[in-house]
């Protein structure tokens, strides 16, 4: 359902109105009115049974899915491939919603490297932690964690304020523990008191504000997204006004990449939930780079959209200050997972 436009905020830290407290600290915030002049659309684009989430595109310009427990190409032209298939390829040992982060030449540290092009998906059964599916398909278990949460969100940190490690969010109850994890599977705990978070989190780029270089994570109960530091400390990024509760909130995220333009295009995952009131299209939905720009998103910006419905905001952040605003809507019936992502392809 279309939101009012009170719904549409621009968030001020320097402001001195309506208060918001996220985990011991407050700020600032003054909600005016704003909007899209020409919001754009989700609409469904290739069809894939039970698809969950997205990599980023690899340096061949595919991008990896995990669907139906098992993982798939999806090549440029719109093609579907299955992969990890052989006998020591990848097979999902258990749970709904086991999402994926893919490595790059800048992931890791000194002496210590993620290898390249290496996708790295959450295990949530069968010994919780992270398996690791290398460039050619093989399969591997690569880092456990404790059994003290569910599993609930995996990135890497580009931008290096947390080493450049690997990111695992662990939800449980009304908190969530966030743990760094090294190219030789060593984890540490950055911290246990988070707020509730899950779905498509990821690190904001230097161009992010005060937020810079922080994890960033949507909490669809409340519909707020948090900014969690590498010393463990949280902050309230915005209140989305977006549609807020289980499977109905925001759910996935995703930064626009530098040099974004009209012949992109952002994608998400839309996974068929038979008896939701979002039941899905079993598709990756996609939004063209030119109607996201006529709709004023921009390189930097940070795309989080709900669960139920897919709508879509935009949150730009520059000095101590955030701006939101509604940017886009998809069908009433999807059900999104996990991260936005952004290729090339029209």
């Amino acid at each position: 359902m279309r939101r009012s436009p009170l719904f549409f905020a621009v968030l001020s830290v320097a402001a001195l109105s309506a208060t918001l407290t996220a985990c011991g600290s407050s700020a600032s915030y003054r909600i005016t009115a704003v909007s899209a002049a020409s919001p754009a659309r989700w609409t469904p684009d290739v069809p894939i049974r039970r698809v969950l989430d997205l990599s980023m595109p690899r340096r061949d310009a595919t991008i990896l899915i995990a669907a139906d427990r098992r993982l798939a190409l999806l090549l440029p032209s719109g093609t579907v491939q299955r992969f990890a298939t052989g006998r020591a390829g990848y097979l999902n040992p258990g749970g709904e919603e086991p999402y994926i982060a893919l490595s790059t030449e800048q992931h890791g540290a000194g002496g210590c490297r993620f290898p390249q092009q290496w996708l790295y998906v959450l295990r949530l059964q069968k010994g919780t932690g992270v398996t690791a599916v290398d460039a050619r398909g093989e399969a591997r278990r690569f880092a456990s964690l404790p059994r003290n949460g569910l599993e609930s969100g995996i990135a890497f940190d580009l931008t290096g304020r947390f080493g450049h490690r690997l990111l695992v969010t662990a939800t449980s109850g009304s908190r969530t523990t966030v743990y760094a994890i090294d190219c030789r599977g060593s984890v540490s705990t950055i911290t246990t008191s988070a707020p509730k978070v899950e779905g498509g989190i990821a690190v904001a780029p230097a161009t992010f504000g005060r937020f810079a270089g922080d994890l960033i994570a949507p909490d669809e109960n409340s519909g707020r997204v948090y900014a969690i530091s590498p010393d463990g400390h949280s902050s309230l990024v915005a209140d989305s006004g977006l549609s807020r509760g289980g499977d109905v909130g925001v759910e996935s995220a995703g930064f626009v990449p530098p040099g974004f333009g009209a012949a992109a295009a952002a994608l998400v995952a839309d996974r068929r939930t038979p008896g939701n009131p979002h039941p899905g299209d079993d598709a990756v939905l996609r939004i063209a780079g030119s109607s996201l720009l006529a709709a004023g998103v921009r390189p930097g910006d940070l795309l989080v959209a709900t669960e139920g419905g897919a709508q879509t905001d935009a949150i730009t952040c520059a000095g101590a200050s955030c701006h939101v605003r509604h940017v886009a809507d998809g069908p009433k019936v999807a059900h999104l997972e996990g991260h936005i992502v952004f290729t090339g392809r029209q």
